[in-house]
Order: structure tokens, then sequence, then C-alpha cells
């Protein structure tokens, strides 16, 4: 680590990364961007595939199957949407976390636009619980 020193600091040395530890940081960093994208990846799988199951029986009760059924495909969609949002919230804290001891560390602060993807996500899958819950 190269050392400096400034006339306000007081005396104090502040270390600076060398070249090799901020490129180890930066690779930690887009590690950290590739597993919150594969969370979105996943919840937006659960997040679809729980409003099309919902969707799906919806309109096979309509045709007059039958819909007498221990556990509704309205409640297991619902299910899975709840799961695929639990995932992206999860993935989003940890996201933060481990950006956050990065920053702490090593001074790199970078913004991560897959937490903007995270956020567009989960408002639609809170639109698509909102729907499956009031049943439109």
């Amino acid at each position: 680590m190269e050392q400096t020193s400034s006339p306000d600091s007081g005396g104090l040395v502040a270390r600076r990364p060398d070249a090799a530890t901020r490129l180890a940081a930066g690779r930690n960093w887009l590690a950290d961007e590739r597993t919150l994208m594969a969370w979105i990846r996943t919840a937006t799988s659960l997040i679809s595939f729980g409003f099309t199951i919902y969707k799906f029986f919806e309109f096979e009760a309509g045709q007059g199957l039958r819909a007498n059924r221990l556990l509704s495909p309205r409640v297991f969609g619902m299910i899975m949407i709840g799961t695929g949002l639990a995932a992206l919230l999860l993935g989003a804290i940890d996201n933060r976390r481990s950006t956050k001891l990065l920053r702490d560390e090593f001074g790199v602060a970078h913004r991560s636009t897959a937490i903007v993807v995270a956020a567009i996500v989960s408002v639609m899958g809170l639109l698509a619980l909102s729907s499956a819950l009031l049943g439109e």
C-alpha cells in the first residue's frame, strides 16, 4: 500500500491502496453486481411464473373446469410472486452490504446500475401481487 500524508491530516499517514488492490476490489464489486443480476433473474422468473399460473388457471376456471383444490392457483401464484419479491429484497440487501464493505475497506465507490433494475423489477412484482390480491 502506498502511504500518503497531507498537511491537514495532523501528521497521520493515510494509506492508499496500490493498483493490484484497487483492481481486486473492482473485480469484487463486479462479482457483487453479477450476483445481484442473478438474483434479479431468479426473482423475475418467480414473479412472472407465479402471475402466469394465476392468470392461466383463472382463465381455466372461466371454462367451468374443476376448481376444487387444496391450494388454489391464486394463492399459489401469490406465494410465487411473494417469494420472488423476497428473493429480490434479500439480494439487494446483500449487494448493499457487500458494496459498503468494499467502500469501507478499500475506498472503492461505484454506482450500481443493477440496483436500479432491481427497483424496477420490484415495482413490477408489487403490481403483479396487487393484481392477484385484488383478483383483477
